[in-house]
């Protein structure tokens, strides 16, 4: 007996989330048991230390719809999410977080826009709840610089939360590069797209997975990865106080020529201060460049994959 393909895929990678799992999966059982397609929900574990793999266990034994995928280690967000999208198979891909920011009850309308002929739909942030001003000041201040200096075209506001048909999803899966920025990946690639606007709750339960320090790096990987103006903006600087040196040296010329002394020790000191910072600030720019280049060329897999549940069971198994 041919078993019925899986339609609709939910992927959702996972880390440290026991709390919202058990209502994340009801929800979204909900959602797709009242649209009435073949689906199935890919949980993926991304190294919790919490209970999160015990009750993926636990879901994945009672639910024959879910799939749970466990990493060797914790790898980070987007190549948890990598894992995921490899490992689904529907013909549509929901890809969203499990800490419940990314509302299940949002899905009819976004698959409502791919039955209309679209092949990604994202969904994008019209309010933010229980969210810092600052952070919500340096995630308008990102999506808007990112947007100026990147090659492509990545709607403002929005994260990873999307909807996509496999056609588009196999062409972002072919990139495999190590540092990975997939909301600029799904932009780079092309295809037909728009967007679904929401306004985004807050947390159901725990804290948030992305500190200052991962904002940081992820603002990195995606101005990298996908603009060479940091470069470019390295190379003005360089030729800028080049400039303004050669200048101040004639002006030295000139008052020894006359037979004056040198004022300014204080205007020295400080042109060698803002001459080494600049240098240090072009050298670490290209480093970032070089490490990218140095992850690259070692080609390691993306990824470890320790276990897989149910996929034997599920009635989507390829």
């Amino acid at each position: 007996m041919t078993k019925p393909r899986v339609e609709i895929s939910a992927v959702l990678p996972v880390y440290n989330e026991d709390e919202s799992l058990p209502v994340v999966h009801q929800r979204l059982t909900r959602v797709f048991e009242k649209l009435g397609r073949p689906y199935e929900i890919v949980f993926v574990n991304d190294g919790s230390t919490d209970r999160t793999e015990e009750i993926m266990r636990e879901l994945s034994e009672r639910d024959s719809h879910v799939v749970s995928v466990l990493l060797s280690r914790n790898f980070g967000h987007q190549i948890c999410l990598t894992a995921g999208l490899d490992h689904s198979s529907g013909e549509f891909i929901a890809m969203m977080d499990s800490d419940l920011q990314d509302p299940p009850e949002l899905l009819p309308r976004m698959l409502a826009k791919i039955d209309e002929g679209f092949d990604v739909v994202y969904a994008v942030r019209k309010k933010r709840a229980d969210e810092s001003a600052f952070k919500k000041a340096t995630a308008a201040v990102f999506y808007r610089l990112l947007r100026s200096v990147a090659g492509v075209d990545i709607p403002l506001d929005t994260g990873d939360f999307r909807v996509i048909r496999r056609n588009a999803l196999e062409s972002v899966l072919a990139l495999r590069e190590s540092n990975r920025f997939l909301r600029g990946m799904f932009s780079w690639v092309g295809y037909r797209q728009t967007g679904v606007y929401y306004n985004r709750p807050g947390r159901f339960a725990g804290e948030t997975k992305y500190p200052l320090r991962k904002m940081v790096k992820f603002a990195l990987d995606g101005i990298l990865s996908f603009s060479s103006v940091p470069l470019k903006l390295a190379t003005i600087l360089g030729f800028t106080f080049a400039g303004l040196g050669t200048l101040y040296a004639a002006r030295v010329f000139y008052v020894w020529v006359r037979g004056g002394t040198v004022q300014g020790w204080a205007s020295t000191v400080l042109a060698v201060v803002i001459l080494g910072s600049v240098q240090l600030i072009t050298l670490g720019i290209i480093g970032e460049y070089i490490a990218r280049i140095y992850d690259e060329t070692r080609r390691r897999p993306l990824y470890f994959v320790r276990e897989v549940l149910n996929r034997a069971r599920n009635t989507g198994s390829r």
